[in-house]
């Protein structure tokens, strides 16, 4: 029997968006973990507004829908709101109702913004990673560390010499200046953008073109390539290694511990602080045209192989925070900015892996 084709809207409707997502919904179990997190974040969330004045968005809501921008790829504020209206599962992540008004995505960005000067997105990385480590999916003992470029919100266009005056005429006419740099050597250190200050011109290597961005940075554990720590930075060639040694001394606990990493790593100073702070360094070792900092009485073990092979699981961090959490070109100006969007996206790809993890454990 053919059915009825009736387009009428009902008036009311008695079905919940609670109802409406399926049991097994993917986004189910990390909706529970973000809760739970949320929960134990209450009494920092009350600090930072005052009690007086008119209601801004719910902070918790706020979190939520940031999370979502970065969990599905959504490119702008403008296009999240407008998901937020018409997509059902979304409004049930965040905690809307059928009937609840979607923000306007300038009261949205301007709310978002105060969000950025504070440390909310280490605190909820933390109980983020004190969820994992209840879960006993942690390791203790075997970590891996490596750095990837963020490439900043500014173009090459904007860069000139620092001691030019910002009042200066700029070439051609319109907002897509004419700009030749035919003959003309940039550093860092005589030249910087006017767009994005902290940003620093950075090539990822030799025949590369250089590029105005951050260095992001992460620290794994070997065992499920959770991140267990993260940094942002600005470009420079120590960067790395600096941002390794601060993570490793960040790390509790005092028994000895195993650091893998990259030939960028394999220098002396790094090695012998490594050392100093009670690691082994599983780096992997540079012998091009020179002598490595990693002798046989690290490469002999073969803890060292497993550790260069379990290292790799730190490209697919990397891989999913640039495709999947919009860090490949950030949207945002200034390190601090950036870094806070940058261990949100850490602690967003800590939540989806952890519900793989779960699963496949069995576990709710």
């Amino acid at each position: 029997m053919r059915g009825i084709n009736d387009s009428q809207d009902g008036m009311f409707s008695y079905i919940s968006p609670e109802q409406r997502v399926p049991k097994t919904h993917p986004l189910r179990p990390i909706r529970e973990m973000v809760n739970r997190a949320l929960i134990e974040m209450w009494p920092k969330l009350e600090g930072i507004y005052s009690r007086t004045g008119r209601p801004s968005i719910a902070p918790e809501r706020l979190l939520k829908a940031l999370l979502l921008q970065i969990l599905y790829s959504i490119r702008s504020e403008r296009q999240l709101m407008e998901q937020l209206d018409y997509n059902l599962l979304f409004r049930w992540f965040v905690g809307l109702s059928m009937d609840d008004s979607v923000w306007d995505h300038s009261t949205f960005s301007k709310n978002r913004d105060r969000f950025l000067e504070t440390n909310l997105a280490e605190s909820f990385f933390k109980l983020i990673l004190a969820q994992a480590d209840e879960a006993n999916l942690l390791s203790e003992d075997h970590f891996s560390v490596d750095g990837t470029l963020i490439e900043a919100w500014a173009s090459m266009k904007s860069v000139r010499p620092k001691d030019q005056s910002q009042d200066d005429p700029p070439n051609g006419r319109g907002r897509n200046q004419a700009v030749d740099f035919r003959g003309q050597k940039r550093k860092n250190e005589t030249h910087g953008s006017s767009t994005d200050p902290e940003a620093k011109m950075f090539r990822k290597g030799t025949g590369k073109e250089a590029k105005l961005c951050y260095m992001g940075h992460a620290l794994i554990e070997n065992r499920h390539g959770l991140v267990v720590d993260s940094r942002l930075t600005q470009a420079t060639g120590k960067a790395e290694r600096e941002a390794a040694t601060d993570m490793i001394c960040d790390l509790k606990g005092q028994h000895r511990i195993t650091l893998a990493a990259d030939k960028g790593y394999d220098t002396r100073e790094f090695i012998q602080d490594l050392r100093d702070l009670e690691t082994t360094p599983h780096v992997a070792q540079n012998n091009t045209n020179r002598r490595s900092a990693i002798d046989g009485r690290t490469t002999r073990h073969e803890g060292y192989k497993i550790s260069q092979r379990f290292r790799k699981r730190i490209e697919e961090v990397f891989g999913w925070v640039k495709t999947v959490g919009n860090q490949r070109k950030v949207k945002h100006r200034g390190i601090r900015k950036v870094g806070w969007n940058f261990t949100l996206a850490m602690s967003a790809y800590n939540l989806v892996r952890m519900k793989n993890l779960l699963a496949e454990a069995g576990r709710p």
